[in-house]
């Protein structure tokens, strides 16, 4: 895992794509490096491009339901178990494999 700080995105503050971690704060929190280190592991256990697939997917099935970009975003179950366990910086050393398919 490699973080990139201080890119100067609008809107978001972070994204994951393996093997890079690309921040906006200079100076990122646990919370927020959390939440990326969550979507690593994600990419890791299926194997990178099949995540990026299943994420689109997600995506475009919630965006078809609702029509707003920010609301399918937060529906895709990678990110519910992303942004739900972020806080807990432990989660890692106990999440279980595939983790994410209980918040579909």
């Amino acid at each position: 895992m490699i973080i990139i700080k201080g890119i100067p995105f609008r809107k978001i503050n972070g994204i994951t794509l393996f093997p890079f971690i690309i921040v906006r704060p200079k100076k990122p929190n646990d919370v927020l490096l959390n939440h990326e280190r969550i979507h690593i592991w994600q990419q890791l256990e299926l194997l990178i491009i099949p995540f990026y697939i299943w994420y689109v997917a997600e995506w475009l099935y919630h965006y078809a339901q609702c029509r707003q970009w920010w609301v399918a975003y937060r529906r895709i179950s990678f990110e519910k178990e992303a942004y739900l366990n972020e806080a807990d910086l432990n989660y890692l050393k106990k999440r279980k494999l595939w983790a994410f398919l209980k918040y579909r």
